[in-house]
């Protein structure tokens, strides 16, 4: 069984920092340390961090007094940010930087005086937080039936930003109905987002012209590891989401010669070696990996944690 390794797949360097922080603040404070919300959408990783001492909670409020806390790599609101300052606690930012490049964006559309508007999945906490950094109140819209749906008059200045999970490809369509629907319309260029969810969607549909059947190591709870095993379905090939090796129907590879084999942003290595571990108990395994984008973006962690040990 031939099982070839998208190329670049798996971890971001946000979700490297994210996970980063935590370790550090462990090493450096002692446990426990406080993490408002996933660190990132990954069990495996919760779990580990949990086991050296990490504690997440959904609430602030759940956060004793003067303990370190740490806000997750998707960003939060202003209102959960104004909450830890007013009880003093110490903070340190994982938001992933490029979020935090959409939240200034944004602030600076709404302070030109246009109408923001979101381009994202409601209820991702991604949104939430980006909705929540804006001092104005923000359009969310998923679809062109958003957009077609929108009542503001079609002279109206707006701008749009984007859930960094989202690809070029995935608000291609959203943004050409919004340029259809308003004359006065500004955004960032394309170039602006997400280095890595391009990266991974670009490398499933090269990965799908080689391949019968594709896995996609991830969390359900991950957007960008959904999207990945979406597009290979939408390249027409059996698709499946799975969590490490264990979730590994072997019905699924009937027939197969070739098997592709990727991960979301969030999910470590060792759940792709574990996958194939799995793949080696049904028969001989010859593992290639694809030629691809090699990514070396590093993000620069939190002054107070970059010496730390």
């Amino acid at each position: 069984m031939k099982v070839i390794l998208a190329q670049p797949r798996g971890f971001c360097a946000g979700v490297v920092r994210a996970i980063e922080i935590v370790e550090r603040a462990l090493r450096k404070y002692g446990p426990p340390v406080y993490v408002r919300h996933e660190i990132v959408h990954n069990k495996h990783v919760v779990e580990s961090l949990k086991a050296k001492g990490a504690v997440f909670v959904e609430d602030v409020s759940e956060i004793p007094d003067n303990a370190v806390t740490i806000f997750s790599a998707h960003g939060v609101a202003k209102s959960v940010e104004n909450e830890a300052s007013a009880r003093n606690l110490p903070v340190l930012d994982a938001t992933c930087p490029l979020v935090t490049k959409v939240h200034n964006q944004g602030k600076r559309y709404v302070g030109q005086g246009r109408q923001l508007i979101l381009i994202g999945h409601a209820g991702h906490p991604e949104v939430e937080g980006t909705m929540g950094q804006i001092p104005s109140p923000v359009i969310l819209v998923q679809s062109e039936a958003d957009v077609e749906k929108l009542d503001l008059p079609i002279d109206t200045p707006v701008a749009y930003v984007t859930q960094t999970t989202l690809s070029v490809d995935d608000t291609q369509g959203i943004i050409q109905a919004l340029q259809r629907k308003f004359v006065n319309i500004v955004g960032p260029e394309t170039r602006d987002i997400c280095y890595a969810t391009q990266n991974r969607q670009s490398a499933v549909r090269d990965l799908s012209k080689l391949v019968d059947v594709i896995l996609v190591v991830g969390a359900t709870n991950s957007s960008n590891s959904n999207r990945l095993r979406e597009i290979g379905e939408e390249s027409g090939l059996p698709s499946y989401l799975i969590a490490d090796g264990s979730e590994l129907d072997p019905k699924w590879l009937e027939g197969a010669k070739a098997i592709g084999l990727t991960a979301g942003a969030s999910a470590p290595e060792v759940l792709v070696d574990d996958v194939i571990e799995r793949l080696r108990r049904l028969g001989p395994v010859e593992v290639s990996i694809m030629d691809g984008r090699q990514e070396k973006i590093e993000f620069r962690l939190p002054a107070e944690l970059a010496v730390a040990s």
